[in-house]
């Protein structure tokens, strides 16, 4: 990545990661509830991937 940045004369930076602060609870109705919205998210976005690789 860093080879195609500098090819246009772009001198790259390193970033630090950034870690995590909060841990997400999925158990329980609220989490069942993120999962499905996320999906439903995941599933609408590319709608055009998932046909295509049911196709296959």
């Amino acid at each position: 990545m860093n080879k195609k940045i500098e090819a246009y004369g772009v001198e790259a930076v390193e970033r630090p990661q950034i870690k995590a602060t909060r841990e997400l609870d999925l158990s329980g109705d609220s989490g069942q509830q993120i999962i499905k919205s996320e999906t439903k998210l995941a599933l609408r976005t590319h709608r055009k991937t998932f046909e295509k690789l049911a196709n296959m």
